[in-house]
C-alpha cells in the first residue's frame, strides 16, 4: 500500500481507534486517560517495545486511539471497531497499580525537595543581601553573618558524596541586586567541590563571592566609581577583618587569563588560583542576571559564548569543569523535546550531561506539583533545541513560568537523580565543551 493509498484509507476510517490486541511497536497512541491514572510519562506517545505494550493493555481500556499520520506503521483495522465510539476509559488494573503508586511517590518526593531546595536559597540570599549592604556600616556583624552562612553551605557540599545544580524558580528582576552574590557563591563552591579543594580554601572562596560587589555600595554608580569597585571593595573587606587572601581574592575578581581584565592587568599565574574561579563564575553570572533583563543570555547562549568566542579570558580546566558541572543545558534552559513538549531544566545529571531532569509542560496536572522527568530514564527521548522565553506559545509560558533570572541552589545528587542505576554509562562528552561547541543554536 503506498502513501496516497494510505491516506484514502485512513480518511474513511473515521475515529482512528485500535482494540488493545492489534497494538503493534510504531504506533503513535493517544491514552484518554487522566495523566495519574497509567503509568506513562506521556499520553501520547510512539510505542517503542513490548514492555509498554502490556502496560497498555494492562489499563483495560476498549479501545486505544491512535495516529496514522504519526505511526511508523499501517495497521490492520479490527472489524470490532466501530467508527461512532467515543473514547471511554476504565479506571487502571491492579497490576498498574504499583506503578503507578511508585511514580506518585516519586514525583511528591522531588517536588517537596525542589520546594525546600528554594525556600533555603531565599532565606541564603537575603542573609547575604543584609551582610553586603551592612558590611560598612556594621563590619563585624556583617562579617560573622556571611561566615556563618558560608560555612554552612561549605559543609553541605563537602559533606554530601555527591550534589548537582538545580535551577530556582520565581525570581523578579527587583532581586538581582542580591541573587548575584548568592548565585556566584553557590557556583563557585560547586567547582571547588569538584576540585576537592580544602574546607579552610573553599570558606574563604565563599566569603570572597558574598562580597565581591560590595565596594559597588560605595561607589556612587558613576564609571569612575565603579571600574574602582574591585579596589574599593578589597580595602572595606580589610578594614572589616577579612584574612588578607579574601581581600587578594575581591581585588582580582575581573582580572583575565590574558590580561585584558582590570584594575591590573594580570595575567596568567599572577591570579590567584581562588580568584580565577571567583573570575569565572562571576563572568557568567552577569551573561546570565545583567542588570537589563532584556539582554540576559540563556544559560546555554553564555556557556557556548564563553567556550567559543571567549576561553582565552579563562582557565581552561575550570571553564571546562564549569560546563561539565552545568551540563550542555544548564539548569534554567528552556527546551523543547523532541516530541515536541516544552520544558525547563531544573538540575543537570553530572553522568548525561545532554540528558538532564526537565520540568514539562503537562496542561492537565497542576503547575504546583509539575511534572519532573529524567531524561537518562526515558527511552528514544532527547533535547532538541533550547529556546528564548519569548518563543514560547502564550499559554506554554503562563504554565513553565520562566524566570527572568536564572539562579542556582544545591541538591543532592540521590535525592534528584535517584541512586545511579549504571555507572558504566557516564556521558563525559561535555568535559571538553565539544558538545556544546557543535550544539549551538
Amino acid at each position: 500500500m503506498n502513501r496516497d493509498q494510505f491516506k484514502d484509507r485512513i480518511e474513511n476510517f473515521h475515529g482512528h481507534y485500535l482494540h488493545p490486541d492489534d497494538l503493534r511497536i510504531g504506533l503513535y497512541v493517544h491514552l484518554d486517560l487522566g495523566w495519574m491514572d497509567h503509568p506513562f510519562t506521556f499520553s501520547n506517545f510512539k510505542i517503542k517495545d513490548e514492555e509498554q505494550i502490556r502496560k497498555i493493555r494492562a489499563l483495560n481500556l476498549e479501545k486505544i486511539r491512535y495516529d496514522p499520520m504519526r505511526s511508523d506503521i499501517v495497521p490492520d483495522f479490527p472489524k470490532t471497531i466501530q467508527t461512532n465510539w467515543t473514547p471511554a476509559a476504565a479506571p487502571p488494573q491492579p497490576a498498574t497499580q504499583p506503578d503507578l503508586l511508585q511514580r506518585s511517590d516519586r514525583f511528591k518526593k522531588l517536588n517537596e525537595i525542589i520546594i525546600e531546595s528554594e525556600q533555603t536559597f531565599a532565606r541564603n540570599a537575603s542573609t547575604a543581601r543584609e551582610a553586603v549592604r551592612n558590611l560598612i556600616a556594621h563590619p563585624e556583624h556583617s562579617k560573622k553573618a556571611a561566615e556563618v552562612l558560608v560555612n554552612e553551605m561549605v559543609n553541605s557540599v563537602i559533606t554530601e558524596s555527591d550534589i548537582v545544580l538545580h535551577a530556582i524558580s520565581g525570581n523578579n528582576s527587583s532581586q538581582v541586586n542580591f541573587i548575584h552574590p548568592i548565585n556566584v557563591s553557590v557556583l563557585a563552591l560547586m567547582l571547588a567541590k569538584s576540585l576537592d579543594m580544602k574546607e579552610e580554601e573553599a570558606v574563604m572562596l565563599g566569603v570572597a563571592s558574598i562580597f565581591h560587589d560590595v565596594g559597588k555600595e560605595e561607589a556612587l554608580q558613576n564609571k569612575s566609581f565603579v571600574d574602582l569597585h574591585c579596589e574599593i571593595g578589597a580595602r572595606i573587606a580589610l578594614r572589616a577583618g577579612m584574612a588578607d587572601r579574601v581581600s587578594k581574592i575581591i581585588l582580582q575578581h575581573h582580572e583575565y587569563m590574558d590580561g585584558s581584565g582590570f584594575p591590573l592587568h594580570l595575567r596568567d599565574e599572577k591570579i590567584d588560583p581562588l580568584a580565577r574561579i571567583l573570575v569565572l563564575v562571576n563572568y557568567y553570572d552577569n551573561l546570565c542576571n545583567p542588570p537589563n533583563p532584556a539582554e540576559a543570555m540563556t544559560p546555554y547562549e553564555a556557556l557556548s559564548q564563553m567556550y567559543a568566542s571567549q576561553s582565552q579570558k579563562f582557565d581552561s580546566t575550570l571553564l571546562k569543569l564549569l560546563i561539565k558541572s552545568l551540563g550542555v543545558y544548564p539548569p534554567g534552559s528552556i527546551v523543547q523535546l523532541t516530541n515536541d513538549v516544552y520544558g525547563i531544566v531544573l538540575t543537570v545529571n553530572p553522568n548525561k550531561p545532554l540528558l538532564p531532569l526537565v520540568m514539562i509542560y503537562v496542561p492537565e496536572v497542576a503547575r504546583e506539583t509539575p511534572v519532573v522527568i529524567d531524561l537518562g530514564e526515558e527511552k528514544n527521548l532527547t533535547i532538541r533545541k533550547c529556546l528564548r522565553a519569548a518563543q514560547l506559545p502564550q499559554e506554554v509560558f503562563d504554565y513553565l513560568r520562566p524566570s527572568k533570572r536564572v539562579s542556582y541552589y544545591f541538591l543532592r545528587k540521590e535525592d534528584a537523580l535517584g541512586p545511579e542505576l549504571d555507572p558504566e554509562s557516564t556521558d563525559t562528552s561535555a568535559e571538553t565543551g565539544q558538545d556544546l561547541k557543535l550544539r549551538r543554536a
